[in-house]
């Protein structure tokens, strides 16, 4: 058994897949998640795990060279927004009906347990070198 890390194997196995410009899907309850990426689902009750916990530990993981996320968040989930814009001083906003657009497009689609509005985000993968 892993000692660390993210000790989900399906999440892991996914992970160890992605390529460069890849997409990731973090999503809230509430994201519809579109038909075609691979989707691990973590959610286990509301709010647990939190969109900033999974987020956290995918950033552990992860090299990100961008962020987009709905530009609605700003108002309606200003915890959530404050999060990514630490995270990503370059985020990118768009609408929520583009994100969704955007988000078919995702290799990977990793559902969290949140479930406060428009905590999603979708990230590109970057390389380590």
């Amino acid at each position: 058994m892993k000692k660390a890390g993210i000790l989900n194997r399906h999440l892991a196995g996914a992970l160890a897949e992605l390529g460069h410009g890849d997409g990731v899907l973090v999503c809230d309850v509430g994201m519809p998640i579109p038909e075609g990426p691979r989707v691990v689902d973590l959610a286990f009750r509301a709010g647990v795990p939190s969109f900033a916990e999974v987020l956290d530990g995918l950033l552990a993981e992860l090299v990100v060279e961008g962020a987009t996320a709905a530009q609605e968040l700003r108002d309606a989930n200003p915890e959530a927004s404050s999060l990514l814009e630490e995270h990503f001083p370059g985020l990118a906003l768009v609408s929520h009906e583009r994100l969704k657009e955007l988000s078919a497009q995702a290799r990977l689609v990793v559902r969290t347990g949140e479930a406060r509005p428009y905590a999603n985000v979708l990230l590109r993968c970057g390389v380590f070198f």
